[in-house]
This record gives structure tokens, sequence and C-alpha cells, in this order.
């Protein structure tokens, strides 16, 4: 193979990794990122890890859980895996970006058969990315695809 043939392979080479790592970094919507559906059958419900970044130049992600119980189609529900307590829920049939209920620490649990409906606030914004202190918030699962949840 020529001198200018290698170059023209290793010109290709380098322009399809640089696509596939923009489109890969695309996908992260750069600081925070939600995974796909995974059915978890021993308990009945969906979940999708939600991955963040606390600040612009954080390295790597910090992650917490989104819960969908099949018997509860309207909420996801927010659970954080280091404090092991579930934190607040999202409405899916919210309307005019009020579709979040950040639950006060008080009524913070490991399990959700703990938390009463009435702990539940009216809902309102998306509240910030986690330990971020910029005011960036979290992006609405709503934005993830929903076609691996179960029909209502």
């Amino acid at each position: 193979m020529s001198a200018s043939k290698k170059f023209l392979a290793a010109l290709i080479l380098t322009v399809a990794v640089a696509g596939v790592a923009s489109i890969a970094e695309a996908n992260h919507h750069h600081r925070q990122y939600y995974s796909s559906w995974s059915y978890q059958p021993a308990t009945n419900y969906y979940y999708s890890t939600y991955y963040y970044q606390p600040t612009v130049n954080y390295t790597g992600y910090n992650y917490h859980y989104c819960i969908h119980y099949t018997s509860q189609p309207r909420y996801v529900y927010y659970y954080n895996p280091v404090s092991r307590v579930y934190w607040g829920r999202f409405d899916m049939e919210g309307k005019d970006g009020k579709q979040y209920s950040l639950l006060k620490e008080a009524d913070r649990k490991e399990k959700l058969v703990d938390i009463p409906e009435s702990a539940f606030p009216e809902p309102g914004e998306m509240p910030a990315i986690p330990d971020s202190k910029d005011g960036e918030r979290i992006e609405p699962i709503k934005s993830l695809p929903t076609k691996d949840l179960p029909a209502k």
C-alpha cells in the first residue's frame, strides 16, 4: 500500500472514531443523561439510571435510580443509592413543567411504602442537579423514550 493510501486510510479511521465519540458525547447531554429502561422482575419495576455531574468540570458521573413501579404507572420515583432513600417523584401526566415533587429531608425513606402520599408536595419544576451549586436543573425523565415501559 502506498504512503498516500495509508495516510488516507488513517485519516478516514480518525474521522470515524471522532464521529463515534461525538455521537456518544451528544447522547450523554454533557452533564446529565439517563440510561435506557431495564426490568426488575423480582420486584416488578422498571428502572433507569440517572447519571450526572455536580459541576461542569467534574470528572466522571455520579448516579441515582429512577424507578417506575408497574402498580403506579403515573410516577417515576428518584432514589439515591448512596443515602438509600427515595427523594422525590416525577409525574408522567403533569403539565407546564410542574411535574416534580421534591420530598422534605424528614420524609425521605429507604422504602417507598414508608412514605405517605401526603408527604409528596404539589409538583413543581425539576430540582437542581444533586450536589450542584449553579442551579442547573435535572432534565425531566419524560425526555427519555418510554417505549420499554408497559402501557397504562
